[in-house]
């Protein structure tokens, strides 16, 4: 073992390596959970792996699933690199001290990238630092774009369960089974498993959570800038945009010919009839038989420890600014926004004054931003301390740098008025998170260093005891019992008003009860 580490299972044999000098952390990687999900397969729930007869060198990653290219998104743009359909792998990183005798807590990573982009195996999500905490990370690759979510009514009528679409959240769903069935191999305790993700990841933690399927898979849940509670107003079973979809093909004929259309004739049509500008997650009868919110709020799912939280400046080139709003269609959208509760436009106005006075496009896009980000995930928190377990909530506003986090090839990025300009934007926590700054990013200050110490440590207690906070960091009470937020800045400290009336004011004009914003 001390020269190559090597782990029975079930399920075959995987021979990983070290991932550190110490040799105090195994990795293995690119290990399928299931079949590929290619020629009659594709547009198909994933169909468990067979046993593997023949020792796997689980030193390699994955493809990463079919997805567009590029450098032109900010922080996120990820270069290029190969794609494939068959993608379906995860990949471990563990203590070496963890077997079958000595269990581990277990976290589940969930990228994200708009349900279309990224993958698992990214050093940003090396979980060499987890292990190291004594955590085991799981991270996992799912199919991605129409790949994993195109829904059409063709593809309904040929499925046992009548349903199409979230083949990604199967996907996940299927891995956490894996999870349950080989994780113990690996010095994992299947009785304690956190799932967690970010973005689309976040969003797919939250519907996971109220799916019917994933009774026992998970016991915890982190959701980092992203619920699934808002989306499904328009086209919620993904046939209108399928349908879309299907015409730029010229409507093949039959799901066999579907099948057989080639990848980037795929992606072609997913742009050309923007596809992707709607939330990919369907309400499909199965995998989800309601939309999470009514879920939620019938308290039809068990709730379980939750952490959830958001940043300052999640917006920042991630939601449109409508430049051209002046006040009557700046009244227009407020009106068309809160219509359940007309009378609460005032207040919003007044809450948001400091906005308008920069302009009514800034002020349209700041409100726009916390309905998706701050009073979204403060929406999920209440809906889950409802059903009687506790909810920790964070806002981080320290600013890091602004790089391209997905390229450590060529991770600078030249802003006009300085690498810190951009604010807390979308996606900036995550190098914090898994303690990566080593492997992402640039331009990274001490400061920035013992803050991802912290918030790591933060992640990895949650895993451990479904409470952020241990002897020796500092405390991290229950938002759902004190109403007080974790405010990840510089020195990081607990605060109850943070955008407080903004949030209040927002809640009202739509009609929520307030008490998810007051505790």
């Amino acid at each position: 073992m001390a020269d190559r580490p090597l782990v029975e299972s079930e399920l075959g044999s995987f021979e990983g390596f070290w991932a550190n000098d110490q040799k105090t952390v195994r990795a293995f990687k690119g290990i399928p959970y299931a079949e590929p999900p290619v020629g009659h397969l594709r547009f198909r729930p994933p169909v468990p792996k067979a046993p593997i007869n023949v020792p796997l060198q689980a030193r390699n990653e994955g493809s990463p699933c079919w997805q567009s290219q590029g450098n032109d998104a900010f922080v996120w743009a990820l270069g290029t690199f190969p794609r494939s359909e068959d993608c379906l792998y995860l990949n471990i990183w563990t203590p070496a001290s963890a077997d079958r005798e000595n269990l581990k807590p277990v976290m589940v990573w969930f990228h994200g990238g708009a349900h279309t982009r990224s993958w698992a195996h990214h050093p940003l999500f090396d979980g060499t630092s987890f292990a190291e905490q004594e955590v085991i990370l799981v991270s996992v690759n799912y199919r991605l774009g129409p790949w994993g979510f195109l829904a059409l009514p063709m593809l309904s009528e040929e499925s046992e369960q009548g349903a199409s679409g979230n083949y990604g959240l199967l996907d996940k769903i299927e891995a956490l089974r894996w999870v349950q069935r080989s994780i113990a191999a690996f010095g994992g305790d299947a009785d304690n498993v956190t799932i967690f993700g970010q973005s689309a990841g976040s969003q797919s933690v939250c519907a996971l959570m109220a799916s019917p399927l994933t009774d026992g898979l998970f016991h915890k849940a982190i959701g980092q800038s992203a619920s699934c509670l808002n989306g499904f107003e328009v086209d919620p079973q993904g046939y209108e945009t399928g349908s879309a979809l299907l015409s730029e093909l010229d409507n093949p004929s039959d799901v066999a010919a579907l099948r057989e259309v080639p990848n980037q004739t795929l992606l072609d049509a997913a742009l050309k009839s923007n596809w992707g500008a709607r939330s990919r997650i369907t309400i499909d009868g199965w995998v989800l038989p309601d939309t999470p919110l009514v879920l939620f709020q019938e308290q039809a799912r068990v709730s379980i420890p939750l952490l959830v939280g958001s940043l300052a400046n999640e917006g920042h080139l991630l939601i449109p600014l409508t430049v051209e709003t002046d006040q009557p269609r700046f009244r227009q959208f407020l009106a068309r926004t809160f219509s359940r509760d007309p009378t609460a436009i005032e207040e919003i106005e007044i809450a948001y004054q400091a906005e308008i006075a920069e302009g009514y496009g800034k002020a349209r896009h700041a409100i726009e931003t916390d309905l998706f980000m701050a009073l979204g995930m403060r929406h999920w928190a209440a809906l889950n301390a409802r059903s009687g377990a506790p909810s920790y909530v964070y806002f981080m506003s320290h600013v890091p740098p602004a790089c391209q986090i997905y390229r450590p090839d060529s991770p600078e990025l030249f802003l006009e008025d300085g690498a810190r300009s951009a604010g807390a934007y979308h996606s900036g926590d995550l190098a914090f998170v898994f303690n990566t700054l080593n492997r992402a990013g640039c331009g990274w200050s001490e400061e920035d260093r013992a803050l991802a110490i912290k918030i790591h440590q933060y992640w990895a207690n949650f895993a451990k005891t479904g409470r952020p906070s241990r002897e020796g960091i500092d405390d991290w009470p229950a938002w759902s019992d004190t109403g007080e937020l974790m405010i990840f800045d510089v020195p990081t400290k607990l605060a109850r008003d943070v955008r407080h009336q903004k949030l209040l004011s927002l809640a009202r004009g739509l009609g929520l009860d307030q008490s998810i914003i007051d505790r």
